[in-house]
């Protein structure tokens, strides 16, 4: 069986600080943009021969970040008592995207990736369970 994958790009403008001095400069309050691409797999093609739709897709990478977009991840609860790195941001959306499948999504796994500047990126792959399509 072949295996598929399809991937979606979004962005998201954020400030954060990462208190520690492990973090350099980047301790300080910074802005960033992040190219955060969502990649959705699939054993096989669904019954209409696609992954997931394209549209179902993007809404869904969209609406995951819109929480996110131009806030202070330091004033937001999800991220208290932890350093907002890019990892922990991933990690974050993908969370997110996952509980916003459907049950009957089909997928095998999802992953995120994130680049923060162009010669760095980071990403982070959540298996996922189905019961269908």
């Amino acid at each position: 069986m072949s295996r598929f994958r399809l991937t979606v790009d979004d962005h998201v403008m954020i400030a954060h600080s990462l208190n520690d001095p492990y973090f350099g400069p980047a301790q300080r309050l910074h802005g960033a943009t992040l190219s955060i691409q969502a990649s959705f797999f699939r054993e096989g093609l669904n019954e209409y021969g696609v992954v997931i739709d394209i549209g179902a897709a993007s809404e869904l990478l969209a609406s995951t970040l819109e929480p996110l977009r131009y806030q202070n991840l330091d004033e937001l609860p999800e991220f208290a008592g932890r350093f907002s790195t890019t990892e922990v941001i991933i990690e974050h959306i993908a969370q997110r995207l996952a509980a916003g499948l459907p049950t009957d999504h089909g997928l095998s796994a999802l992953e995120v990736q994130a680049e923060e500047h162009p010669q760095a990126r980071a990403s982070v792959r959540l298996q996922l369970q189905s019961t269908g399509r």
